[in-house]
């Protein structure tokens, strides 16, 4: 596995491989890597001839009151789960050549619509950053294919459109969820989770299920089932940012026709913010 820092051998090494016919799958990760994050390169591997793996805490997407100094950085691990995969490239920016400007005069890509609602209501911002830099690895990986986590079904969301908007050529794909044994999605920030906090963290997934089973049962009083939910979670413990129940197409409110939805939900454990979803087809 080489690790290149900078985006000039990045681009030699990007036209080589075109020039040798291959094919390239992308998978931008901000480290701190988990089973999730491999599972991505793994599927990365079966679909591509040349997997680039990218390690970058983009400080864009990060709000003013949030982690940015304290999320997990674990370079020296990461690499080593990468180069066990197998990984082509690991490719490790530095913000400074990210952002060479500064990050005030950083030029922004921005999905509207998408980008205001749910997490993006709760985060003003965050999407924009996250627009912005997929965008700019993508400009500098040149990726035939990229991959994400359906854990993050918003952002996925936002960056298929973007990628239809700017008419960019690769394909997104987007990979189910992995969880921990009793139902909690993974994600870096669990490590967050203090030992009790971790023991009530599961309520989340189970509360999204408990809808989905009401919603596949024949229940459409979907504010009463919401409201449900978010006196369940905060008995647990729980302080709920929301819970809601969308259209997976468009992540509006759901007509009456709609057959397939996506139940999304955030809560707090107290610093630590958890999301998860679930997707529903109706019969």
């Amino acid at each position: 596995m080489q690790q290149i820092s900078d985006i000039t051998p990045l681009r030699e090494i990007r036209r080589k491989w075109q020039n040798d016919g291959k094919t390239i799958a992308f998978v931008p990760t901000m480290g701190n890597l988990h089973r999730g994050h491999l599972h991505l390169v793994e599927q990365a591997k079966e679909h591509a001839d040349i997997v680039v793996v990218s390690i970058f805490v983009n400080p864009l997407q990060f709000g003013p009151d949030e982690d940015l100094a304290s999320y997990p950085r674990t370079m020296e691990q990461d690499m080593a789960s990468l180069e066990a995969l197998g990984v082509d490239v690991l490719f490790t920016p530095k913000a400074e050549d990210i952002y060479s400007r500064g990050l005030e005069k950083q030029t922004f890509v921005e999905v509207p619509g998408l980008s205001y609602m749910i997490c993006g209501a709760s985060r003003p911002g965050h999407f924009r950053g996250v627009a912005t830099i997929v965008c700019k690895l993508f400009n500098m990986v040149q990726p035939n294919m990229a991959f994400f986590g359906e854990k993050d079904f918003q952002q996925l969301q936002v960056i298929k459109a973007m990628v239809t908007d700017l008419s960019m050529n690769l394909q997104i794909y987007g990979v189910p969820t992995v969880r921990e044994d009793d139902g909690l999605a993974m994600s870096s920030r669990n490590n967050y989770l203090s030992e009790s906090e971790r023991q009530k963290a599961p309520a989340l997934y189970s509360c999204l299920q408990k809808l989905s089973e009401n919603i596949q049962l024949g229940r459409r009083d979907f504010s009463r089932l919401i409201q449900q939910s978010i006196e369940e979670l905060t008995e647990a413990g729980l302080t709920v940012d929301y819970i809601d129940i969308r259209s997976v197409e468009s992540l509006l409110s759901p007509g009456h026709e709609e057959t397939e939805l996506v139940i999304l939900g955030a809560a707090f454990l107290g610093k630590t913010r958890l999301i998860d979803n679930i997707q529903v087809t109706l019969e």
